[in-house]
């Protein structure tokens, strides 16, 4: 999708985000967020992903459509070099190729960090997701099974891997 922008994010993205996330949470099980975020709170998530990490948006006609973002995989030391990786585009424009362009970049982006693995956790039912991830070069390396409930449902993790060195 040539007319699409990717750009690393800043603080005024926070609502373009916060809408495009909530819709997720109030509407899918593509997060297992089960509470909508506030602005201060879709604020403080961008300011955490600031440095090393990073959140991208992508616009389209000047609108953002989506976004992708690196954050801590787990919080001990050893787990540094690791992130995982999150990838959101807006239900009005899916299968128009933003959610490749902005995981191809967020991979470039990750690269470019120094990390040395990324982590995908898709829930299970999106295939979609799961082939988003595949043909950026993840591969799946296991499935957590009932790990979540959401909408009366078990749901349960694939989890996905992508070397960078």
């Amino acid at each position: 999708m040539d007319d699409v922008v990717v750009r690393l994010a800043v603080l005024d993205d926070a609502e373009s985000i916060r809408r495009i996330y909530n819709y997720e949470v109030e509407r899918t099980t593509h997060t297992f967020d089960l509470v909508p975020r506030t602005l201060e709170q879709q604020r403080a998530w961008l300011r955490e992903r600031a440095g090393a990490l990073g959140v991208l948006v992508a616009e389209l006609d000047g609108r953002v459509v989506g976004f992708s973002s690196l954050s801590e995989y787990r919080p001990r030391a050893a787990y540094r070099t690791s992130v995982e990786s999150s990838v959101y585009v807006d239900e009005a424009v899916r299968g128009r190729g933003v959610g490749r362009r902005l995981m191809r970049e967020l991979v470039e982006l990750a690269q470019s960090r120094g990390f040395h693995t990324m982590i995908a956790r898709v829930a299970g039912g999106h295939e979609a997701s799961v082939q988003l991830h595949e043909a950026a070069g993840f591969a799946v390396v296991g499935t957590e099974q009932e790990v979540g409930r959401k909408f009366g449902g078990w749901l349960d993790v694939i989890v996905m891997q992508r070397m960078l060195t």
